[in-house]
């Protein structure tokens, strides 16, 4: 792709900083920025990009409001100015989940259902999260609201539905916050289990509107093939599975490792976890509820050791007490996937600090047209026996 093309709201949607260079340039600025960051503790390989950059998205979340004359809007919410910039396109959205956002806002005033006003917080619906699996091609549409029930939620689920037949699950899930896109912890099913399921790197997971899925399908495969040829498992290893979400890393890596312990804080996340693993028919793969650290200071404490060590954290990276964990545990080897070089050289530096070297460090692009980057790291322990 030459220049980046046009997008009508670029400038009030600030989610694409990178559109106006070209592909290859939007590379070249992601790798100057990681060997900025952290070329200091190791080569940086050279970033490893899309073949289509476009519409890559798995996962939309569109805001609502009115215009002027009382209509329903939708489009990108503007947290400075508390709006939505009205949009039907995006360069980077699906756009059978936009198709399907542009449906929902037609079918609005024929339901009875009222768009929310953070201003006297009167109205039902907040915003529209689509996701859409990119092997299976199922569909979840997720309708968050103000804690009201949708006066003919399901009519409206059928109505969506007949429009769109993949759309496997409909749910209503209640934000009673301040928080615009916040999706709330009460959830009500409207047509479906209220769950997709997908394809990744060959194993099957399932997706529940609160977890965490990597929002680049064809990437992601990309990005833990790499961690999994980092991590060189040969089916003798104990590996834990920090921050591991819906256990898509440590299930992947199980058919290659001896046992695999996953950590993850969120409960549905883990729920999901322990459901893919059936799945999956994974029989060496156990998942815990808690803080990364606290737990991995449990497994130590209880003579539990790892010799790999993956973690997955946000953005903030990892917590102190995981890196103090990670260093008492002291496993062979740790992979590091981030996705905020800022938080990872500031981790690389504790590690280091310890008696960690950094052996490999793979930049890929995630998210093309913004500025962030996606890493994969290697660590290994000074003191491990070369295998």
């Amino acid at each position: 792709m030459n220049r980046a093309h046009a997008c009508e709201i670029y400038k009030k949607c600030g989610g694409c900083q990178l559109t106006n260079l070209s592909y290859q340039e939007q590379l070249s600025y992601k790798m100057r920025r990681v060997i900025s960051l952290l070329g200091r503790f190791a080569r940086v390989d050279e970033i490893i990009g899309m073949d289509d950059p476009l519409h890559y998205r798995n996962k939309m979340q569109a805001a609502f409001a009115v215009d002027k004359r009382g209509r329903p809007i939708s489009g990108v919410w503007q947290a400075k100015e508390c709006r939505v910039a009205k949009t039907d396109a995006c360069l980077i959205e699906d756009e059978v989940s936009l198709w399907i956002v542009r449906a929902a806002r037609g079918l609005l005033q024929e339901y009875d259902i009222s768009v929310y006003n953070p201003k006297n917080r009167r109205g039902m619906l907040r915003h529209i999260m689509v996701r859409r699996a990119h092997v299976t091609g199922e569909i979840m549409v997720v309708l968050v609201t103000a804690p009201l029930k949708i006066p003919r939620g399901e009519d409206f689920a059928q109505a969506l539905v007949r429009r769109f037949p993949h759309i496997r699950t409909v749910v209503q899930c209640v934000n009673d916050t301040d928080t615009p896109l916040w999706m709330g912890e009460e959830q009500t099913i409207l047509y479906g289990d209220g769950y997709i399921e997908d394809v990744l790197c060959g194993c099957y997971f399932r997706i529940s509107p609160r977890s965490f899925y990597q929002v680049n399908s064809v990437q992601t495969e990309v990005l833990y093939n790499k961690a999994l040829d980092f991590a060189h498992l040969r089916g003798r290893e104990n590996v834990i599975d920090a921050y591991c979400g819906i256990g898509t890393i440590g299930i992947i890596a199980a058919a290659e490792a001896r046992q695999v312990i996953g950590i993850e804080a969120g409960g549905d996340a883990v729920k999901n976890a322990v459901e893919n693993c059936r799945l999956n028919h994974t029989q060496n793969y156990r998942v815990y509820k808690g803080d990364a650290g606290e737990v991995m200071d449990a497994l130590a404490a209880a003579g539990k050791m790892a010799d790999v060590v993956f973690a997955d954290p946000p953005r903030a990276g990892c917590s102190r007490a995981f890196l103090d964990a990670v260093l008492r545990m002291a496993p062979e080897k740790m992979v590091y996937i981030s996705c905020n070089p800022e938080t990872l050289a500031r981790d690389l530096a504790t590690l280091v600090k310890g008696k960690y070297r950094v052996n490999r460090i793979q930049p890929v692009d995630m998210f093309p047209h913004t500025k962030h980057v996606e890493c994969v790291v290697l660590l290994s322990h000074k003191n491990a026996v070369s295998r």
